[in-house]
């Protein structure tokens, strides 16, 4: 009996662990990886608050929904003229929800 509760038990933690907001479904994490590289946020992010950049991340509240980060993400791409295509910006949000704000 426990070989077949414990599998059950594994996949329902892992399945809440990756639970995502349902706009970063499907996004490519990997692209979102290779454009945050790509396009030196974490240089910008250095500049605007010191440090390693992080502290961008925890702005008192003001990113407090997954559409308020995508939004966030999407001024970068505007201020910055970064050209970017609407599943990109998606694709960068959902990895820094997945690293830094873990909104479900």
């Amino acid at each position: 009996m426990y070989k077949f509760i414990f599998p059950l038990f594994l996949l329902a933690l892992t399945s809440a662990g990756a639970q995502v907001p349902a706009m970063f479904e499907g996004a490519d994490l990997k692209l979102g990886e290779k454009l945050i590289a790509e396009s030196k946020c974490s240089a910008c992010h250095q500049q605007k608050v010191g440090g390693d950049g992080s502290a961008i991340y925890k702005p008192a509240g003001r990113v407090n929904a997954p559409g308020v980060l995508r939004g966030m993400v999407e001024s970068c791409n505007t201020e910055l003229n970064l050209s970017l295509f609407p599943d990109e910006v998606t694709s960068i949000a959902a990895v820094l929800n997945r690293d830094h704000y873990r909104f479900k």
